[in-house]
């Protein structure tokens, strides 16, 4: 069990206990955060940053970790997201293993990882996590919330579950709910290391370590984070080199398998295996119909389609952006519209936003000469 902190990275305890939306609490948990960008006298000029499954809280380089960051193209001075007029925050997700509590983190109450003891992880408990990283930093309203990914789910429950945390919100590529494909997606991807050998039921060790599970879960992953448009503009049918194919049968043989497999390889020992099976299944759990109007917010039973868009108009905001791209698979455009349109139905200015990106759902990591614009002009109205 290994915790991946980068250099620089400032920790804020949450109360304790904690308690989980679904039950158990955790005792002595932290948060991990980075902020760059300076608090205006008022306190009304932050902006929060919450990610995706697996960024940590290193968007960009600051002084204390130079370092590039995740989406250093668009936080900094003069970019999309102005360090030099917003104070921005960006949080570490809870059940992460990249500095906030998860996993992969020891329990003070044995002295060793809590691997599959730790809590049921859900997204509201991430939300949760970060409003009280907002309040303990000193700030009583966030300019506005920006949520990636998995990160536009947690900011969703974030508005739904704290009212007036914040005055507007940016969702790129999010969803209010989970979807069948990519439940289905997500179950594969815990399945191949869950039946990894090495995976011992949690009990792994970095010497003995799920590495095959993890990588065909990450190769799942990445297959969906792109579009057949950009696997095909890229890659085509191209053939490994003679000296690059893989001798085994039925081994590498196109330039695509190859990507795949070193984008995999990267990946494995950097990230916990634990703590990828609990976020995985926290955004499968996610429906923002469970804060339906009259509902207890817990989860009792499917919601519909008019539930989900009643708990979006409930959340009272002045200004919203959904963008969602094209080719996206893994949190197809439907989903962007519905968050604007249940916006926008309970009173919020909320514009749904359309990005003809070959790059599909990584997009907004990658695609800066369409999403700069998209999220700098919606910051330069507020």
């Amino acid at each position: 069990m290994t915790e991946f902190i980068p250099p620089g990275t400032r920790h804020i305890d949450l109360p304790s206990p904690f308690p989980m939306r679904r039950g158990g609490a955790l005792h002595g948990a932290k948060m991990a955060y980075e902020t760059w960008g300076t608090l205006n006298a008022t306190r009304d000029n932050a902006i929060l940053i919450v990610t995706g499954l697996s960024p940590d809280a290193h968007a960009a380089a600051n002084e204390a970790n130079p370092a590039a960051g995740w989406w250093e193209a668009m936080v900094g001075p003069g970019k999309a997201i102005d360090t030099d007029r917003w104070h921005v925050i960006c949080v570490n997700s809870l059940g992460s293993c990249k500095g906030s509590t998860g996993p992969a983190s020891i329990d003070p109450a044995t002295g060793e990882a809590y691997r599959l003891s730790f809590p049921e992880l859900s997204v509201e408990d991430g939300a949760n996590a970060a409003a009280h990283v907002v309040r303990a930093l000193g700030i009583g309203q966030l300019a506005c919330v920006i949520g990636n990914s998995m990160g536009g789910m947690t900011a969703l429950a974030l508005l739904a579950m704290h009212p007036g945390i914040a005055r507007s919100h940016i969702n790129i590529s999010g969803a209010a709910r989970a979807l069948p494909f990519s439940i289905a997606i997500r179950s594969l991807q815990r399945e191949a290391i869950r039946l990894d050998p090495r995976w011992e039921g949690g009990n792994y060790t970095d010497e003995h370590y799920p590495e095959s599970g993890m990588r065909m879960a990450r190769k799942l992953g990445v297959i969906t984070y792109r579009s057949a448009l950009e696997w095909d503009g890229r890659f085509g049918r191209v053939r490994l080199d003679s000296d690059r194919a893989d001798d085994e049968p039925f081994g590498l043989e196109f330039e695509v398998e190859s990507y795949l497999e070193g984008h995999a390889r990267r990946f494995v020992r950097h990230f916990d295996p634990n703590c990828y099976l609990y976020l995985s299944r926290s955004m499968d759990w996610f429906d923002m119909g469970d804060f339906r109007p009259g509902g207890c917010g817990r989860g009792e039973g499917p919601s519909s389609d008019d539930d989900t868009r009643a708990a979006l108009a409930s959340i009272k905001l002045e200004k919203a952006l959904a963008i969602g791209v094209h080719t996206d698979i893994l949190f197809p455009l439907q989903q962007q519209q519905e968050i604007a349109e249940g916006l926008l139905a309970g009173g919020t200015d909320a514009r749904f936003l359309p990005l003809p990106s070959p790059q599909g759902h990584d997009a907004f990591l990658v695609d800066f000469d369409r999403f700069s614009p998209a999220v700098g002009g919606f910051l330069a109205e507020l």
